[in-house]
């Protein structure tokens, strides 16, 4: 079985650690290879660094129209590599290959995003802010900048970073998941084939011990990471405290309401998509959906028929819509807490557990699972489950909609399905959350834009993607100058 190597310095090198787990199959459990993990992976981030550090003292000074050429090529490769990397998600991941493919679309559009860099680094110059005397801000690189990037996402995630930070002059290295870390070796062998400087970009594996050398280490400048609110916080905490920038993106428990004049068949398909796709393991996932005057339970209904056709299996099986859960741990994790909701008094509607999946018995499957009227002083209802449960809710008006919303301690997404466009501007004025839906299940920001969030589900200041994403790997210096003319006439 193949030990997974770094790539550092634009060679793939061994680990210093020998100590390794498995990276596995989420719905075969087939041992997919070996990552290296351990505390002497801190050596491996120490090689990567003193690498980016060399390769940034060239690349700083490298004009950004020419920063940016390396990149129309990567699109271009990554495109025409599109299905076998889409493969390799489905494989170690577990989503189904449609949500595989449409993740690495969405990396593509951020490399392509970045290549704009020229224009979106622009700055400001005012002409005789005093006699004689002017004054422009200019942008420079922040320096060897990281990503810990989490395995729900392999393939898209590190996309949100990697482009904007190198076109920008800064050099990079990317840790990814341990459970899901072969997605981005196939992408570093692409972006071998690029004209990057020796140690540009690094990929270093690890777990814990690879992300605190990152966040204690002094020649890294910048750390980016999306993951569990728990983690971000530490991240953030810890990152901050050894003076870097840090953009920590958390959890969610994202409600989705549905307003009684919605299209009661477009909304429930629509919402389903959101709660069960990628098997709910995204910080986009739709979890609370609150119905309003729902007395007649069409919607409901609409809700459990939609979720009953969903067709859980291997995501490269055709016609697969949701695959497993990544871990074994998670499977029990994501179960005890659908028995919870129902000791918190929720009435199961639909029950995903047990489920067997022919072929495919040892996979870590849960079907799609309803709970209704779940306990709204309960643990449930505002712990991020991270799997395919949808919690339904009832509430009688927009108003107690929205004070609902804003009691959640999150503040990634709120989404409203309604006809009314009173309603829908009522609602993205005063609910509070980064990214808002409307008609929309997940509102999944586009490239040109931040990924934004707010309270327990953001760390930070400036987010991924788009114009945040070069304000944070860039620094500005403003720039206060005269030239007498009596000076000039001297030289």
């Amino acid at each position: 079985m193949d030990i997974l190597k770094n790539y550092i310095a634009n060679r793939w090198a061994d680990s210093k650690e020998k100590q390794c787990i498995d990276v596995v199959n989420p719905a075969t459990r087939e041992v997919l290879g070996k990552v290296p993990y351990g505390k002497k992976t801190k050596t491996d981030i120490d090689m990567a660094v003193t690498a980016a550090a060399k390769a940034l003292e060239v690349w700083r000074e490298t004009p950004v129209m020419k920063r940016v050429q390396p990149l129309y090529m990567l699109k271009q490769l990554l495109e025409e590599h599109i299905g076998e990397i889409s493969r390799l998600i489905t494989m170690e991941c577990g989503k189904s290959f449609a949500e595989a493919k449409a993740e690495m679309q969405r990396g593509i559009e951020n490399v392509e995003t970045a290549c704009a860099t020229p224009t979106l680094m622009q700055s400001e110059f005012s002409e005789n802010v005093a006699f004689g005397i002017d004054e422009f801000m200019i942008r420079q690189p922040v320096g060897v900048c990281a990503c810990i990037s989490p395995f729900n996402f392999p393939g898209m995630i590190p996309f949100w970073f990697l482009p904007y930070a190198i076109a920008t002059g800064n050099s990079f290295i990317l840790k990814p998941s341990e459970k899901v870390p072969m997605t981005m070796m196939r992408v570093f062998e692409l972006i071998h084939q690029l004209d990057l400087p020796e140690g540009l970009v690094n990929l270093v594996h690890g777990g814990k011990d690879s992300v605190d050398a990152m966040l204690d280490h002094p020649g890294i400048r910048a750390i980016s990471f999306v993951g569990s609110t728990n983690v971000a916080r530490y991240i953030y905490s810890r990152g901050t405290e050894n003076g870097k920038r840090v953009q920590a993106q958390g959890g969610a428990k994202n409600p989705v309401i549905v307003m009684p004049d919605a299209d009661i068949e477009i909304s429930a398909r629509i919402v389903a998509d959101s709660v069960y796709g990628c098997a709910g393991q995204r910080c986009l996932a739709a979890s609370n959906v609150v119905l309003v005057n729902d007395s007649k339970g069409n919607i409901k209904e609409a809700l459990l028929e939609a979720a009953k056709s969903k067709l859980t299996g291997y995501g490269l099986d055709e016609g697969v819509e949701m695959g497993p859960v990544i871990t074994p741990e998670s499977k029990v994790r994501i179960e005890k807490l659908i028995e919870k909701g129902k000791a918190e008094g929720a009435n199961l509607l639909l029950d995903g557990r047990n489920a067997r999946i022919p072929g495919y018995e040892n996979g870590n499957f849960i079907k799609p699972t309803i709970l209704e009227n779940v306990a709204l002083d309960g643990e449930v209802i505002n712990t991020e489950i991270f799997g395919p449960v949808m919690s339904i809710l009832n509430m009688k008006d927009i108003n107690e909609v929205i004070d609902f919303v804003n009691r959640n301690k999150y503040g990634n997404m709120a989404c409203l399905f309604t006809s009314s466009g009173l309603t829908a501007r009522t609602f993205r004025s005063r609910a509070n959350a980064g990214n808002i839906g409307i008609n929309i299940g997940v509102a999944a920001p586009m490239a040109q834009f931040p990924f934004s969030g707010w309270n327990d589900s953001f760390f930070g200041d400036l987010h991924g993607q788009g114009r945040h994403a070069i304000e944070f790997f860039t620094q500005t210096k403003v720039v206060i100058e005269r030239w007498p003319r009596e000076w000039s006439r001297k030289f």
